[in-house]
């Protein structure tokens, strides 16, 4: 129930299909992708 946040996860043991099945709203590799995507998320 939670509003007005951004979910990103990644990393190593993270895949962008597990991302996708619990919902998160971006999956970066690593920590420099991770800051692109919050800013596109942030910008979204």
């Amino acid at each position: 129930g939670l509003t007005g946040f951004k979910v990103i996860v990644g990393g190593a043991p993270v895949t962008p299909e597990y991302a996708t099945e619990i919902g998160a709203d971006g999956f970066a590799p690593d920590a420099g992708t991770a800051a692109v995507k919050a800013k596109e998320l942030a910008t979204a």
